[in-house]
């Protein structure tokens, strides 16, 4: 991709205002789910349209600014992630397996699963959000974007700057544990029936 040319001052920065400004709300309802705290979330969308300023002339106008703010994002946080984990304790993924091993030798109720993440944006009660908050941030990303946020698949894999089939895994992984972690809350809320 060719840069564009430089703009003024007042000029970018109209443009920028114009192409991302609208997008505010969906990329803080996203770093919502992916961060601990309302403050986190604000730093996380505050850090990604700094970083979004300062290379607007890399963005081609007419293409897909939701998608290449949420790479921004997601790039941002994962970046802070790692420094975080670099820093803390290590997430242990044989709890991981174990947990989804666990869960993963329920019924399959695939079906049953994909409503009731489909069924989230008119019903997210703080189980939902606290199920949410317990999938490790490789699962917890995908679902973020693929099932909160609308992306495909090829724009959740240039996102995260995986495989497509590797968001494929991971969101089928993520949904299992959700699925899981959600079945008795699911039941009470007419999701599903309570008998399986």
């Amino acid at each position: 991709m060719t840069p564009r040319r430089e703009l003024d001052i007042e000029a970018k920065r109209a443009e920028f205002e114009a192409t991302a400004l609208a997008l505010m709300q969906p990329l803080y309802n996203a770093a919502r789910r992916l961060t601990d705290t309302p403050d986190d979330a604000a730093d996380l969308v505050q850090e990604t349209y700094l970083r979004a300023y300062r290379t607007f002339e890399n963005f081609a106008p007419g293409t897909n600014a939701r998608g290449w703010l949420f790479t921004i994002m997601y790039s941002v946080y994962i970046n802070e992630y790692h420094r975080r984990q670099r820093r803390g304790p290590a997430v242990s993924l044989d709890d991981l397996e174990r947990r989804f091993r666990e869960y993963a030798s329920l019924p399959n109720d695939a079906e049953e699963a994909a409503a009731t993440v489909a069924a989230w944006g008119a019903r997210v009660g703080p189980e939902v959000e606290a199920a949410l908050k317990g999938l490790p941030p490789d699962f917890r990303a995908p679902v973020l974007l693929v099932d909160v946020e609308g992306l495909s698949y090829e724009e959740a894999a240039a996102a995260l700057g995986c495989p497509v089939g590797t968001v494929r895994s991971r969101l089928f992984r993520a949904r299992r544990l959700l699925f899981g972690a959600l079945r008795e809350y699911a039941a009470q809320s007419g999701f599903t029936r309570g008998d399986r």
